[in-house]
């Protein structure tokens, strides 16, 4: 008896010891992010640890003495209280796109104690895609911010990709692949993500050496960070994509090689009745829990953007509970995190084939990402994803495009409603599943905190507050001119992908639909656009200074010209349709003015310089050799997307200051001095002919190493007022398609 008394007293004691560590930590995670954030301000806050709120984060304010007392169940949580108290008590605002942090002094006090908890168990983050779209050669100081922005917003569940690579060769080193094998596999840099998700193999490649080592110890820094803040990494589990020398090791293995995607080599998948899917499986997630231990949550798709070989229901049953089995024998507590991409993506998935392929995992071992919510939502057809627990995700961009563009009010009005909608199923969570980052601050600054709502938000109050806070100061101008981008650009209602792109940074064609990349088609009045250009303008002498403001007016101005470039374009076909030579000679110069004019336009902002994107793949290189690489990855995922005649060329245009003015007005350049010499001939124009020359330079430039500005030039009010006055106000508020 006295025995167990002790045995007790010592689990009580230890029990206390960790709880004690465990706060001490947490602890000190959420004052580092504090001293992180406000450096000069950190001595003015307290953290307190509490309680969860029945497994949900909750956070809550108070000032005590003088002191700003900051109380979370987690680091995370401490940090949301943390933005909280910057947004609706200092007036401030941190974003990818400038932040404004002009701190009251002293310090505003909280009435009372304010605490809010989370609705949501998950608050998810990332899509593969944004691993290349905007991540693909980020450094640790990059990730740092990122993190820290991700806990200010109370991200619980990211996706964290980086250094897969580096397990994947690690496993099939193990079971004897040659380096030479291995290296023809794993994709570049900018690729990865296609690479894990199955869609291509060895293309950008082979990684060099020191790329495996970095990532690997990147990785590790992220992870801690993320964890020590309270976050639940997503890692990538096995979902059946293999070498193909993987038959040269194990010859009795039944893989079988998929169709193209979009225009790529086929992969090669395992069979999931072959016993060696299993056992990838398990080495897979073995190999990754020694190297970066885990949190339990996995991430796998098996039919991305392909569908399976076979309606056979069995097969189906049969290919989850393999996927999932392999996580399991690894891990037994493996949670299954799967993108609903596939049933958006193809109509090959009825309710009998979702239930067989969802029911073969129990309901508490996986999570699905609704990943396109916002716009076609899935859980309403697939019987609320067969009562999985399922995260209602915002896409929002494609390729990372600029496009002033996004479903708030989508946001606002459906999910308050679904957390109380008993045909919603098991809701779990809200996800931002962006491709790429940096772009439409109020998109992502309202989507986070949604997460902290179980009741409608009053989006016009809200936006209101939003731009007091981003600009640190109240303007009417500035307001009046949100109020119309939030009624035009940002409540998009409809299923149109969005946003759009440019003409001007598209590949020239004579075709009205353009690229078919380039979402060419307006869904809002673009006359009320310039208008608010023009009110933003206005409010330059009060906000002249402030970087937020100096990020918005130029993308203003940017999206006015990417609307005013269909009417230039138009004005090219329409002297083209006529044989006019004239007209289409003039038509061509006001083009190529347009092109340079928005080039000057973006190199006054650094979130819009070609410099800052190439210049983080040449940072990345330790010698010439890795330079050349990292660069060509890093343009021709921008540009061609692949080989030279990809069919996914431009899809991830980038309207960039630099490029703007050399790759896409030298293409166009190209293209109209031959169509302006068929007309001068009486000769039909041959396009197809001449777009193969442009995709010759536009390979030649994927592989160029010239240099771009890494820094702004020139005054972005005066580029954005010149805009203003040379294609609005003296061509009269044209308007391009509108509503």
């Amino acid at each position: 008896m006295i025995i167990e008394r002790l045995s007790l007293r010592c689990l009580l004691a230890m029990l206390l010891c960790a709880l004690m560590v465990g706060q001490l930590y947490a602890d000190s995670a959420s004052e580092s992010l504090i001293g992180r954030i406000l450096p000069d301000h950190s001595k003015y806050f307290e953290v307190e640890l509490i309680p969860s709120a029945d497994g949900r984060d909750v956070f809550e304010l108070e000032t005590r003495a003088g002191q700003v007392i900051i109380r979370g169940n987690n680091g995370l949580a401490v940090g949301a209280g943390l933005n909280w108290y910057l947004k609706y008590y200092c007036k401030a605002h941190i974003s990818w796109c400038g932040n404004q942090l002009s701190m009251p002094e002293p310090l505003p006090a909280v009435s009372g104690v304010v605490r809010q908890e989370s609705p949501y168990k998950y608050r998810y983050t990332f899509n593969y895609c944004t691993y290349g779209y905007s991540m693909a050669f980020w450094d640790w100081e990059r990730w740092e911010r990122e993190i820290d922005y991700m806990a200010l917003n109370g991200i619980n569940l990211p996706l964290a990709i980086v250094g897969m690579e580096c397990v994947i060769r690690e496993v099939y080193r193990d079971m004897g692949l040659t380096a030479g094998e291995i290296d023809s596999f794993i994709s570049g840099p900018a690729f990865l993500p296609w690479f894990h998700m199955g869609n291509l193999d060895g293309w950008g490649g082979p990684l060099p050496e020191d790329w495996y080592q970095e990532q690997s110890e990147l990785q590790k820094r992220i992870l801690a960070r993320m964890r020590e803040l309270g976050m639940k990494a997503v890692l990538p589990g096995f979902a059946g994509h293999v070498p193909a020398a993987l038959t040269r090791v194990r010859p009795e293995a039944k893989v079988n090689r998929l169709n193209s995607w979009s225009g790529f080599a086929g992969t090669y998948v395992l069979a999931p009745d072959d016993p060696l899917f299993g056992e990838i499986g398990r080495r897979y997630i073995s190999k990754l829990t020694e190297m970066y231990g885990t949190d339990h949550y996995y991430s796998a798709d098996t039919f991305n953007e392909m569908d399976p070989p076979t309606t056979d229901l069995a097969y189906l049953r049969d290919i989850s509970r393999t996927v999932y089995d392999s996580m399991a024998a690894a891990d037994p507590e493996a949670v299954w995190v799967m993108q609903g991409w596939l049933f958006l993506h193809s109509d090959f998935w009825k309710q009998e084939r979702i239930d067989a392929m969802l029911g073969a995992v129990a309901d508490d071992k996986m999570i699905i990402l609704d990943l396109f919510s916002a716009g076609k939502p899935q859980w309403g057809r697939t019987n609320a994803y067969s009562g999985k627990p399922w995260i209602w995700c915002m896409l929002h961009n494609w390729g990372g495009k600029q496009g002033m563009y996004g479903r708030m009010g989508k946001a606002a009005a459906d999910l308050p409603g679904l957390l109380h909608n008993d045909k919603a199923g098991s809701l779990a969570g809200i996800g931002s599943s962006q491709e790429g980052n940096d772009i439409n601050p109020i998109v992502f600054d309202h989507l986070f905190e949604l997460g902290w709502h179980d009741e409608p938000v009053d989006i016009i109050g809200w936006t209101r507050e939003y731009v007091n806070r981003r600009y640190g100061k109240e303007v009417a101008e500035a307001q009046a001119a949100w109020s119309i981008l939030l009624d035009e650009l940002f409540t998009c209602d409809n299923n149109r992908h969005g946003p759009q792109g440019s003409y001007l940074a598209m590949r020239p064609t004579m075709s009205k639909d353009g690229s078919k990349f380039v979402r060419a088609e307006i869904f809002y009045d673009t006359q009320r656009v310039q208008q608010a250009l023009g009110l933003l303008l206005a409010a330059s002498d009060e906000l002249a200074d402030q970087e937020t403001y100096q990020h918005d007016l130029v993308d203003l101005a940017r999206q006015v010209m990417s609307d005013h470039s269909q009417l230039l374009h138009a004005d090219l076909r329409r002297s083209y349709q006529v044989k006019d030579a004239q007209g289409f000679a003039r038509a061509a110069e006001i083009y190529l003015q347009a092109i340079k004019d928005t080039d000057k336009l973006l190199l006054t902002n650094k979130m819009f310089l070609a410099g800052r994107w190439l210049g983080e793949a040449t940072a990345k290189a330790k010698n010439e050799e890795q330079a050349e690489l990292y660069q060509w990855n890093a343009r021709d995922l921008i540009t061609l997307w692949g080989a030279k005649q990809s069919t996914l060329h431009d899809y991830a245009q980038r309207q960039y200051g630099g490029m703007m003015g050399d790759f896409n007005y030298t293409r166009w350049q190209m293209f109209l001095d031959a169509v302006q010499k068929s007309l001068a001939a009486g000769q039909l124009f041959d396009e197809r002919a001449c777009l193969e020359v442009i995709a010759d330079y536009e390979e030649r430039w994927t592989h160029s190493t010239k240099g771009y500005a890494t820094e702004p030039t020139g005054n972005p009010v005066e580029a954005a007022q010149y805009i203003f006055d040379k294609y609005v106000e003296k061509q009269g508020h044209a308007s391009a398609n509108g509503k």
